[in-house]
């Protein structure tokens, strides 16, 4: 087995520490619910990060159930087996998964299919190795025009850092658009999805510690590096650009839409 490289380990104990709180902890209650997990399930949770979905997951179906998270990144894999030793965690591709027909009762991914190279092939392997009758749900961000402050920190980046930065902070949104996503699924013999926008809230201690995990983290692991005084500009000018979402305490919170979509496949 080959090890995690100690900089995607380092990277992915960043995303639990921070990101996990801030976006994505409050989803997990919500897709268990959207996938129908009950006692006893099994099910898999594609792209599971560090596993903050599949956590959730696994305090749902209780020990008679089975979870098992995938990813690609094996850092993420790392830190998850971790924090919870208890649930499966395997290695590899969504487009590919390494599970016979019909293995799981309820299969779910939060805010991965955005990043798969092949969404499609991914739907149609989810839907291959969940058993006729199961439940699938998939969340994935709303627009970047429904999240103002990501949309207000991406105009910053384009200012300063050019399309290049920008773009990278754009990618988690690029599956906003509810009809575009649907179609998806009905590309992936999944045509009788349905689709719930929720609001979540995003909550960060600070504004430099908004921008600067995007800067540091999010930036890097799409490819894009600043230069250490580039950086420091934009968590100057974040200050003011971001003012609005500051709260009185010195926090930041910020409306957070996400698309939850549902099938059952027959």
């Amino acid at each position: 087995m080959t090890p995690p490289d100690p900089a995607q380990i380092a990277a992915a104990r960043t995303y639990e520490a921070i990101f996990v709180p801030a976006l994505f902890r409050e989803w997990g209650p919500r897709l268990v619910a959207a996938a129908g997990i009950r006692p006893g399930d099994r099910v898999l949770d594609v792209a599971c990060g560090t596993g903050a979905l599949a956590r959730a997951v696994a305090a749902a179906v209780g020990s008679a159930g089975r979870v098992t998270g995938l990813d690609l990144n094996r850092g993420m894999l790392a830190v998850a087996r971790e924090l919870a030793a208890v649930i499966e965690w395997r290695h590899g591709a969504a487009e590919a998964l390494p599970f016979p027909d019909g293995t799981f009762d309820r299969v779910v991914s939060q805010f991965g299919l955005m990043f798969f190279p092949d969404p499609v092939g991914a739907l149609r392997e989810m839907r291959r190795v969940l058993r006729p009758g199961g439940g699938l749900a998939v969340a994935v961000w709303a627009s970047l025009d429904d999240t103002p402050a990501y949309a207000a920190e991406v105009a910053l980046l384009e200012r300063l850092a050019g399309p290049e930065g920008a773009n990278a902070l754009k990618a988690p949104f690029v599956l906003g658009d509810p009809d575009e996503l649907l179609a998806l699924f009905a590309e992936a013999d999944l045509p009788d999805a349905t689709i719930e926008t929720i609001v979540g809230r995003g909550r960060f201690p600070s504004i430099r510690a908004l921008v600067e995990t995007d800067v540091r983290g999010w930036l890097p692991l799409m490819g894009v590096r600043l230069s250490e005084e580039l950086i420091e500009g934009i968590l100057h000018e974040a200050e003011t650009v971001l003012g609005p979402f500051r709260t009185p305490a010195g926090g930041v919170e910020f409306a957070s839409p996400a698309h939850v979509v549902r099938a059952v496949p027959a």
